[in-house]
């Protein structure tokens, strides 16, 4: 239940605070007075798309807040668990963009659109517009099979989207199946290049080093021999001098323990001169025996770049374009398999979908005509005791909400055929058959009803009968209706009038909670009679009196 509703800076209101009850609250005003606002207040609450213009001129922002009581088995993790209300809110700013909070703090539009929607239905006054759509009907008649059906439409939704999932990868994998073959000669091209060439990580930086080197052969070759020749040299000294002179400071060493470390030195220079020696010869050796090396680094260099600017610019990259392309071949490979198991899982979802939607059917099936009798029954305290009505259940292709369509007929008159609701022309039939159809399906639930002028297009009799209706359904729940006709508001348990104010600038509109003494003279003024005509106070005090 809609607890309190708070309105500030929107539209003409410049700040209106409603305290609601249970059973029927009315809304009334003047043409124009701002009736409107308050619904589309209600609207943003709902997570409603707010339209330009809204912020009162001279505001930075407007402001709709709505107090309300917390379901039964309704809770949210920024609520606490002893929480007992619900406070949820819109702001608007003069740019268009909105922020919504729940307890003061922000949440998602969506989420706010979600908890409101589990207390709050709106019905605009050209919802009946909406009710000639094959879906609204449908939810209206899902709405009276009871709150199972509720489950029994989300797991149909489920098994849908599983289906369509699975169907997806089906088709997907059917036309990575047409190009198969055309993709796997692509595939083992570029591999055979790759793995022909087979490139390491560190193998460019040695082959430049090696490839420097190798053009350079003869001056390594030449600096190599004379180094030999050096060491080599009787004549030069050279190794011979290093011996002798090892040879000479070994003979005294035991005469002098200094000498003998002298001595030790010479040695350990004569050994590493002689492996130095043998080094320099197995290079000049190395250097001699490669013929055509040059040659061979030369084209793998070639070949390694040629690769790296096909796959990125380096060896790394085209390493990794080889390990996509193993991968995307074992995909290719194996999508016969792939398919066979996708198949399996569309298979088994669409089992699944046809469990769940035959459910929704057999609900339907059950409820179409219980709710055709009950609005037959309604419509008949509406002035309308000659119509029949009609669910009829209309099978189509299985789908999220199920493998069948509700289509509402009707027959306004005896002796007429029924036809599709949609082709009814007159608007006030309109009005009294969707009242009939939401008390129907919305009989026996708790979510407050709001109507924004549900009763247009009727008058007389025909008003008083929607009023005794709007009454018996808001018993055990509350509603809300916006209403121009005085025999709707004479029923109201409680009573608000909103007026609009032309002496300021901008222009404001009030909302006003009219004391019992009040509504009298509020539904003179509906009945457009002075407030002084005897006549409309008499008319309207019958009016109470038979509420």
């Amino acid at each position: 239940m809609l607890l309190e509703l708070s309105v500030q800076d929107l539209l003409l209101i410049e700040e209106a605070r409603l305290e609601l009850v249970a059973g029927l609250n009315v809304i009334t005003g003047e043409t124009g007075a701002g009736k409107t606002v308050l619904a589309h207040a209600l609207d943003l609450l709902l997570g409603g798309r707010a339209r330009p213009g809204i912020v009162r001129p001279g505001a930075a922002e407007a402001y709709v807040e709505g107090v309300f009581e917390l379901p039964e088995g309704l809770r949210c993790e920024h609520l606490a668990a002893d929480a007992s209300e619900l406070v949820l809110a819109r702001r608007v700013g003069v740019d268009g963009r909105t922020r919504a909070y729940l307890g003061g703090r922000s949440i998602a539009v969506g989420q706010l659109r979600e908890l409101a929607g589990e207390m709050l239905a709106f019905y605009g006054q050209h919802e009946h517009r909406r009710l000639m759509l094959g879906a609204a009907q449908l939810e209206i008649l899902d709405a009276s099979c009871g709150p199972d059906q509720a489950l029994r439409r989300a797991v149909t939704a489920t098994a849908w989207a599983a289906v369509s999932e699975a169907r997806a990868e089906l088709e997907r994998l059917a036309e990575l199946a047409g190009e198969r073959e055309r993709q796997l000669d692509l595939l083992e091209f570029e591999l055979g290049e790759i793995e022909q060439v087979d490139p390491g990580e560190d193998e460019r930086a040695a082959l430049v080093a090696e490839r420097d080197r190798l053009r350079n052969v003869e001056g390594l070759r030449s600096a190599s021999w004379g180094a030999q020749q050096a060491l080599a040299d009787e004549d030069a000294g050279g190794m011979r001098a290093l011996l002798a002179c090892e040879s000479s400071l070994d003979a005294a060493a035991p005469l002098d323990s200094q000498l003998e470390q002298l001595a030790l030195r010479a040695r350990a220079l004569a050994i590493e001169a002689q492996d130095l020696l043998s080094e320099i010869g197995r290079y000049g050796e190395e250097l001699e025996t490669q013929p055509g090396r040059l040659e061979f680094v030369e084209e793998r260099l070639a070949a390694i770049a040629r690769l790296e600017r096909k796959h990125g610019g380096s060896v790394t990259t085209v390493l990794e374009h080889a390990a996509r392309c193993r991968e995307r071949r074992e995909q290719l490979i194996g999508a016969e398999v792939a398919m066979e198991a996708a198949q399996a899982r569309l298979d088994d979802a669409l089992r699944e979908h046809a469990a769940a939607h035959a459910a929704l059917s057999r609900a339907r099936a059950g409820g179409a005509p219980a709710l055709a009798r009950e609005v037959r029954e309604r419509l008949a305290e509406l002035a309308m005791a000659e119509a029949s009505f009609e669910v009829v259940l209309v099978p189509c292709e299985p789908g999220r909400a199920g493998a069948e369509q509700a289509q509402f007929e009707i027959a306004p008159n005896p002796g007429v055929p029924a036809a599709p609701l949609r082709e009814i022309a007159s608007g006030g039939e309109l009005s009294r058959v969707m009242l009939a159809l939401l008390s129907a399906a919305h009989g026996g639930g708790s979510t407050t009803l709001v109507f924004d002028e549900i009763d247009a297009g009727i008058g007389g009799h025909t008003a008083r009968a929607v009023g005794e209706q709007l009454r018996a359904l808001a018993q055990g729940r509350q509603i809300l209706a916006i209403t121009h006709l005085p025999q709707v508001a004479s029923f109201a348990a409680r009573h608000f009038t909103i007026a609009k104010d032309l002496a300021g600038e901008p222009t404001r509109a009030t909302v006003t909670r009219l004391a019992d003494e009040q509504v009298l003279g509020e539904l003179v003024r509906m009945l457009g009679a002075d407030a002084h005509d005897a006549g409309a106070r008499r008319h309207a005090k019958e009016l109470l009196r038979a509420a």
